[in-house]
């Protein structure tokens, strides 16, 4: 059964993309991850009667939003979290403002290929965090909002600083 589904799986991987590698058993893995944390999670949800809001406030979800941005990032961007990355990743070059671009690992298996490119790319990761502190607002929301709180904060403090920035190379201060 497992060695027919992988031929399948071969088959429409070189059907789909004949000359570039994308390790479509790699992505199904992942989406069944998620398919599997997101049904763990409202599994979790009901047996232990945590009330799910019918509409999450307008001030969470901009929290959520803003944080899910800024956590994307740290994890799949930042120079101090490379050691995360670094067993899906290769160092390609500087990419600004303390982050680094990466490249993925091509060699090993599909689904190291792809955490590769999960853990470095912040759109992909958005969903993932967005998630998680989603949930973190029904089994923990006040530490959830206080942890979402830092990250939004750092978000506005980068924001600022660039624009600090911009302005002092407009005013010829650089």
């Amino acid at each position: 059964m497992t060695s027919s589904v992988r031929a399948r799986l071969d088959n429409l991987r070189r059907q789909y993309a004949p000359h570039e590698h994308r390790p479509l058993d790699g992505y199904a893995a992942m989406m069944g991850a998620f398919g599997i944390l997101a049904g763990t999670l409202g599994v979790a949800a009901k047996v232990t009667g945590r009330p799910v809001p019918e509409r999450p406030a307008v001030a969470d979800i901009v929290l959520i939003s803003i944080a899910t941005h800024k956590l994307s990032r740290l994890i799949a961007k930042d120079s101090i979290t490379s050691p995360l990355r670094a067993p899906f990743t290769r160092y390609a070059e500087p990419g600004g403002s303390g982050e680094v671009n990466e490249e993925v690992r091509d060699q090993g298996s599909s689904i190291r290929h792809s955490l590769g490119e999960l853990v470095s790319c912040p759109f992909c990761l958005a969903v993932w965090i967005a998630t998680g502190l989603t949930s973190g607002l029904v089994f923990a929301p006040k530490l959830t909002r206080l942890a979402a709180t830092v990250f939004t904060a750092t978000a506005a403090s980068d924001f600022l600083q660039m624009a600090y920035s911009a302005a002092k190379e407009a005013a010829g201060d650089a």
